[in-house]
């Protein structure tokens, strides 16, 4: 029991989860929810959403129930609980009828602190009367985005949960999520009945990751290089759009050196999982993906997050990058994107379901995602002011670090549109992005001389600019909405703003690409590690440590995280405690933990020494 003077709350955060101190938020927050009262939490992934529902699971009388998407993930949260000495369990498809039963009988008896539920069981009756039957402390609705029905993870199961308040009254709810608008976010509390609630926006920014944005040439070559320069045998994430794409990139790393796996919906699940499990355990691997894999992962070690196609929109981005650094270390958002991933991304908008509004709020989504790629200006300001926040210039993302330039485009963009204009007027033709620029260039190739446009007044009237920045262009015009692709055969039009530039009353501006030479992109990530780094002395005693934990989680079938994160490695190593009284100092090291690792923890010490 805590003590008058300490809270107990903070009691728990010491004795469980072996910390000091609440980080920003996070005390409020749980002092709000043990009182009885509904939340609506937007924390940063990594910003340690998950503290904000179990310690008062474990401070309130009776079982905390967390509403998860990630059944794929609840056997890996439950390890990590029980791993605390929390007293958790889990209830989906996954399990047997006899597994199911020992927890069911688990929660009624009140033996559980925490239970998680996929949201599809709570259409089952059966669901409903065990809750009936236990005590529920609160009720916790995690990756609460998913109720958005035209967000990127849209669950039609969380429109259920709606109903969680009339069922259990008394009951305090706090949803979580770590990507929202304020339109989403008002979404949430719409459809979650949570508009009575109090909300707690956090900070969104995540000093740690360094983004970085640049255009597309060989994305494979591009990605090896990233990738040996500046994170050698570290874990990262790789998305790409496409299962073929997946596939193709895991195979291309692994011929070079780099250990990689797939994983897209066309996989097998037993092949998904035990890639995934690989992933979570060994250290050093990349996980080459769609966006099918991701949400919930809880390795704190990833080092990077690289996106060979681009995002849909930035909500996407910020969570799917926000799997990088969760332990507060230096990481990067690493992002190729070319003219082509706009006109497929335009196609698939307009070719796509959904109503007329639907369509709308994708471009506008879409827009949002260019114009970050295409700023000038702090990539993190840009990010941040999109999620309603302010920011200064971070000084440690790409545009920050090697400024871009801002160039007058205004005459090649109408020599684009001139092109685009004639074939459609002149021959009642229109073409895609790569034909007009052979044209732009003056290449008499086979097409151009099929069609006879080597006789175009526009012929080879721009030969001032190479093809790939043609492409560029082309690439900012598609992004301002100064041209736009057909759906059905990927060909370039006017809009209703064209002839404002064609008649000269419209200056356009683009961005110029900076010069980054490779040499001192690796030396700025040695810079970038070097928090990460240790003393000389503490390294080897760091690497005893890695590979004593290493050892313990395969014996006990759990990640390597679950024992310890790096982070408490490197102060163990820092600071070489040698009794189980001064190693309890350590963050990260609870009661639990200190009793069942303390001793091997000491004796690897002792024999580093």
């Amino acid at each position: 029991m805590a003590s008058p003077e300490i809270p107990e709350t903070l009691d728990t955060l010491r004795r469980v989860f072996g910390y000091d101190a609440f980080r920003d938020g996070q005390q409020e927050i749980i002092e709000h929810v043990v009182a009885g009262g509904d939340a609506l939490v937007l924390m940063p992934t990594g910003g340690g959403k998950s503290l904000c529902y179990q310690i008062p699971a474990l401070v309130r009388k009776g079982t905390g129930v967390v509403i998860s998407p990630l059944i794929a993930l609840m056997q890996d949260q439950v390890d990590a609980m029980r791993a605390l000495g929390v007293r958790a369990g889990f209830l989906n498809s996954t399990q047997d009828l006899d597994e199911r039963r020992v927890v069911e009988a688990q929660f009624v008896a009140g033996e559980l602190d925490l239970l998680y539920l996929a949201p599809e069981r709570l259409k089952l009756a059966s669901t409903v009367e065990l809750l009936d039957r236990g005590d529920v402390s609160l009720f916790a609705i995690d990756e609460a985005h998913c109720v958005s029905q035209w967000g990127h993870d849209f669950r039609p199961d969380y429109l259920m949960l709606s109903g969680l308040h009339e069922r259990w009254p008394d009951v305090p709810r706090i949803a979580l999520t770590a990507t929202a608008t304020e339109a989403t976010r008002r979404e949430i509390a719409s459809r979650l009945h949570l508009e009575d609630a109090r909300h707690f926006i956090a900070s969104f920014d995540r000093p740690n990751i360094q983004y970085r944005i640049e255009p597309k040439t060989d994305p494979k070559r591009q990605l090896l290089r990233f990738l040996q320069t500046e994170h050698k045998g570290d874990a990262g994430i790789v998305y790409c759009l496409s299962r073929t794409s997946v596939e193709k990139h895991a195979a291309f790393l692994t011929e070079n050196g780099i250990e990689a796996l797939p994983y897209h919906a066309g996989l097998d699940a037993e092949t998904r999982a035990a890639n995934q499990a690989r992933f979570l355990r060994e250290d050093g691997l990349v996980m080459v993906a769609t966006i099918a894999f991701g949400m919930g992962i809880d390795k704190p070690d990833v080092r990077f997050v690289a996106h060979l196609d681009l995002p849909k929109s930035v909500e996407g981005y910020y969570q799917e990058t926000g799997r990088a650094g969760r332990d507060g270390l230096p990481s990067t958002a690493w992002l190729v994107y070319g003219l082509q991933d706009v006109v497929n991304l335009r196609k698939m908008i307009d070719g796509g379901e959904g109503d007329p509004a639907y369509r709308r709020r994708q471009t506008m989504h879409l827009d949002a995602m260019l114009a970050l790629c295409e700023t000038v200006e702090c990539r993190r300001v840009q990010l941040l002011n999109y999620f309603g926040q302010s920011a200064e210039p971070c000084g440690n993302c790409d545009t920050c670090l090697t400024p871009p330039e801002s160039w007058d485009a205004t005459v090649p963009a109408q020599k684009v549109l001139s092109v685009i204009v004639r074939l459609e007027r002149e021959r009642r033709q229109k073409f895609g992005a790569g034909h007009i620029i052979d044209i732009l260039l003056g290449k008499k190739n086979a097409k151009v001389i099929q069609f006879d446009h080597d006789s175009l007044k526009s012929f080879g009237v721009g030969t001032e600019l190479r093809e790939a920045e043609w492409r560029g262009v082309v690439r900012q015009l598609l992004a301002q909405g100064l041209v736009a692709v057909e759906s059905n055969h990927g060909t370039l039009v006017q809009t209703e703003q064209s002839a404002a530039v064609l008649r000269g009353e419209r200056r356009v501006m683009m961005r110029r690409e900076p010069e980054r030479p490779a040499p001192k992109a690796a030396k700025a990530a040695r810079e970038r590690k070097a928090p990460a780094e240790l003393p000389a002395e503490a390294a080897p005693v760091f690497e005893r440590l890695r590979a004593w934990r290493a050892a313990t989680a395969k014996e006990q079938g759990v990640p390597a995280y679950v024992i310890f994160h790096d982070a408490t490695l490197r102060e163990i190593a820092t600071a070489l405690p040698t009794t189980l009284a001064e190693l309890a100092r350590v963050n990260g090291v609870g009661e639990t933990k200190l009793a069942k690792y303390g001793d091997q923890v000491l004796e690897t010490l002792a024999s580093a020494g």
